[in-house]
């Protein structure tokens, strides 16, 4: 397949940036190309999301399965794009490819580089949250959680796993630790009413007592704190669960005990209290210690890219030009490279590629869109591309070594997926491991 006489794109990610950046260009009249490391598009929207929130992943892929049928939308999933991935960046380049727009969000995991965090039973977010939403090979991968369990952050993603616990592992009890106080937790109130009715409220409002002469000196109230966790729990939902939640305020993780058999034994926090520095609230140590008795401990704290994408990395993130030649609503979306002092010819940025950890799916959605609008700029100046970009792009995948899906393989598995959730009178139905979507699109042969 040549492609027209037109401007050429490819897009690394087939999540909500990726994606919606793929619609912009095309409906420009942009040949785009996506490649996505996942088998299935929809990145953090597919495996973020969760599980129940069935209604809005539906009418999400909705709104995906419409922009892989655009005709000048290409789409190859379980290609890895990286230096130790089947392309690199510069191989993209080298087939002509006019522009390229980074959308893979987020990959790497951060980490606070205690004492004890190789141990069993430590575990950063994206290993629960791709666990419970089968993405492969997360989905294959046993967790090994306790009865007492530490939730290092106090955000959206702190209550999806913490309901996770509550629901479904059903354990003793969780504890979300917070090094600042009430009035800078990043949860929404909707996230909230899942897990408050295991929240104990009496022993919350206890908290907030101890922590408000901290928030009153910063001119923060004590009061807001408890209304918003008593208005949501009207609204509760019980969860046929017996698990213990509650929530620590101004208290810093130090390290990681362990029990003497190579598992989490305990957590080492240290007391904390505010201070504004530049307009934000800050958490500064006060050198008192406690040790709290849980034998998990999961870092609910941000993610950070992926270095090995082959863009220069620095402080968690892609480099960004600080004086962009195509701003979007003032925002640079072009990748940099800070040692040299210089932009990367041709390659843009977007999605959590370009902020990590920020949003979910509505600014995801946005960023994309922008960063596309940032290349449409930069092809403004260049001529179409080579009629030949395709056939290379099709020619490197068909030597590589396992299968590369299609748009029409999609189509495959998403009806042998209909037809296992209409099988079992589920609600929604994933396969967990990659054998089972390629064997199920024809692409690999069933293991006896």
């Amino acid at each position: 397949m040549e492609q027209s006489d037109r401007h050429i794109v490819a897009i690394v990610g087939a999540g909500p940036a990726g994606l919606f950046a793929a619609r912009e260009l095309a409906s420009q009249g942009v040949q785009v190309v996506l490649f996505n490391r996942d088998i299935k598009p929809g990145g953090l929207a597919e495996y973020g999301i969760y599980p129940d929130k069935i209604k809005m992943k539906t009418g999400l892929r909705a709104q995906f399965r419409q922009i892989l049928e655009m005709p000048n939308v290409e789409y190859y999933g379980n290609v890895l794009i990286g230096r130790q991935g089947d392309l690199s960046l510069e191989d993209l380049q080298g087939m002509g490819f006019q522009a390229i727009l980074v959308a893979a969000g987020a990959q790497g995991t951060k980490w606070l580089g205690l004492p004890g965090e190789h141990l069993r039973g430590v575990y950063h977010a994206k290993d629960v949250v791709y666990h419970y939403n089968k993405l492969p090979p997360f989905s294959q991968q046993e967790l090994e959680i306790g009865k007492r369990v530490a939730i290092i952050g106090v955000g959206n993603v702190m209550m999806d796993i913490a309901r996770y616990l509550i629901s479904v592992r059903k354990v003793d009890e969780v504890v979300a630790f917070a090094r600042r106080g009430p009035a800078e937790i990043k949860f929404d109130r909707k996230e909230l009413e899942a897990v408050v009715a295991n929240l104990d409220l009496a022993v919350f409002d206890r908290e907030i007592d101890r922590v408000a002469k901290e928030m009153r000196a910063l001119g923060q109230h004590p009061e807001v704190a408890k209304e918003f966790i008593h208005a949501a729990a009207a609204r509760g939902v019980w969860m046929q669960s017996h698990t213990l939640f509650w929530i620590r305020f101004l208290s810093s993780p130090r390290r990681i005990l362990d029990d003497g058999k190579g598992r989490v034994g305990g957590l080492e926090i240290e007391d904390t209290h505010l201070v504004l520095e530049d307009g934000e609230v800050k958490a500064r140590g006060l050198g008192q210690f406690h040790i709290f008795d849980v034998d998990t401990v999961i870092f609910a704290i941000g993610d950070r890219v992926d270095e090995n994408l082959g863009l220069p990395v620095h402080n968690f993130a892609f480099d960004k030009n600080p004086n962009p030649r195509f701003p979007i609503e003032g925002e640079s979306y072009e990748a940099y490279d800070s040692e040299k002092n210089e932009p990367i010819e041709g390659v843009f940025v977007a999605g959590w590629s370009r902020k990590a950890s920020s949003g979910l799916v509505g600014v995801a959605r946005k960023d994309g869109v922008n960063g596309a609008r940032a290349v449409f700029q930069y092809l403004a100046n260049l001529p179409p591309a080579r009629p030949d970009v395709l056939s290379k792009v099709q020619e490197a995948l068909t030597s590589l070594p396992h299968p590369v899906v299609t748009r029409e393989a999609l189509k495959l598995l998403e009806a042998a997926e209909q037809a296992k959730m209409h099988e079992l009178g589920a609600e929604d139905f994933k396969f967990a491991s990659n054998q089972e979507m390629l064997e199920v699109m024809g692409l690999l042969k069933a293991v006896s």
